[in-house]
């Protein structure tokens, strides 16, 4: 590649002049591409000796892993990731991205924890307002919290035979429930 100075960019190649970001740029890629090419040729090699091992499978993989490091730095991703590791203003930007998954976090947890969202909240103190709960919706869903004596009374108690709406199912469960302390 042959560089031709710009406007402005003499012997003494002041900090702004192109001429010092081209060569910078040309000469590091030399330095990964030969890493690269000595990893892939180590890798191949490895596949090579797994194939002769009958080993079909695993050495096509290996050659796969081994064709990724000369793959990325022929098509210029390997310059772009070093751009973006060494740069401070990068690193700033993932901060401020962190720190915002933060705080949508730590959001919808504290919405959870109070009861859905707004809307629902308003909707629920409606309904509380009008009366739209049931008349048995407040009691408590152990009973009245003596330990054993409730669950005996709630053994105590049979469904007839004659409801029709399978609510006996239900009642077995719930005395179960209760008998655990649930």
């Amino acid at each position: 590649m042959t560089l031709i100075p710009g406007p402005g960019c003499g012997p003494c190649r002041p900090a702004g002049c192109t001429m010092d970001i081209l060569t910078r740029r040309r000469e590091e890629p030399m330095l990964t591409d030969t890493i690269c090419a000595a990893l892939s040729a180590a890798g191949l090699g490895i596949a090579g000796l797994t194939a002769y091992r009958k080993r079909f499978r695993t050495a096509a993989r290996i050659a796969a892993y081994a064709l990724l490091p000369v793959g990325l730095a022929m098509t210029g991703v390997l310059d772009w990731l070093t751009d973006l590791v060494f740069n401070p203003t990068v690193w700033a930007g993932f901060g401020l991205l962190g720190l915002s998954w933060l705080l949508f976090t730590v959001s919808r947890a504290a919405e959870r924890r109070a009861g859905g969202t707004r809307k629902e909240r308003r909707a629920a103190a409606a309904a509380e307002r009008n009366g739209a709960l049931a008349p048995g919706a407040s009691e408590p869903a152990l009973g009245s919290g003596r330990g054993a004596t409730g669950a005996k009374a709630a053994d105590k108690r049979k469904p007839t035979a004659a409801s029709s709406s399978g609510t006996e199912d239900f009642s077995d469960i719930e005395a179960i429930l209760k008998k655990h302390g649930i």
